[in-house]
């Protein structure tokens, strides 16, 4: 497997998860929130893992120590929120509010106040190491780091024209990122390895 394809792969999947983020937001800044639209967000994090992979291997050269120990936190992060995402969407979306309400008043909410904690931070870290590395667009990297820490941090609230836009720029954010990633990544099927195929010496940003 080569790196190309893990690139080309994760940047994929940056671009479903960006649409399955942006185009719900988007629709429930109208409508409100409908079983269609939580369970395309719902499901839509399964995509997060690929998507950050291909973002740190993009740039992995240009971050060094800081940019590794960023995307474990972020990666530990996203995969906490991920199932976030998935019971808050899937499962406590089709319970009576006050049932919901009394599932995260008890440990559950703790587990889920915990896992917005380490996402928050990971999305930070990641953020800024983007930001250092000037290698991918700075204005993406900077949409990336506010929207997804928004997010975490407004889950537990009632939807609002307020999440939905920061759905919608969370999603654009990472939609730009992982096109920039495809667009600089040459469609071979056994390309070189990473450390041929971005040098250290390559900082060359892309589509700022």
């Amino acid at each position: 497997m080569s790196t190309s394809w893990l690139l080309r792969f994760g940047a994929a999947c940056g671009v479903v998860l960006g649409l399955s983020t942006a185009v719900p937001g988007l629709v429930e800044a109208f409508i409100g929130e409908t079983a269609a639209t939580s369970f395309v967000i719902g499901v839509g994090a399964a995509f997060g893992g690929p998507a950050l992979t291909a973002l740190y291997l993009r740039q992995r050269a240009a971050t060094g120590r800081f940019g590794a120990v960023a995307y474990a936190v972020n990666m530990i992060g996203l995969g906490l929120f991920a199932g976030v995402a998935f019971a808050l969407n899937m499962v406590l979306y089709y319970l009576d509010e006050a049932v919901a309400d009394d599932v995260l008043d008890g440990p559950s909410g703790v587990a889920v106040l915990g896992s917005a904690v380490v996402f928050v931070a990971g999305t930070v870290m990641f953020a800024v190491s983007m930001l250092r590395a000037r290698v991918l667009p700075r204005v993406a990297a900077a949409g990336y780091g506010v929207a997804f820490t928004l997010l975490a941090l407004l889950a537990p609230l009632p939807d609002s024209p307020v999440i939905s836009a920061v759905h919608v720029l969370a999603g654009a954010s990472l939609i730009w990122l992982c096109t920039a990633i495809w667009m600089s990544t040459p469609p071979t099927a056994g390309g070189p390895p990473a450390a041929s195929l971005f040098p250290h010496t390559d900082h060359t940003p892309v589509n700022r």
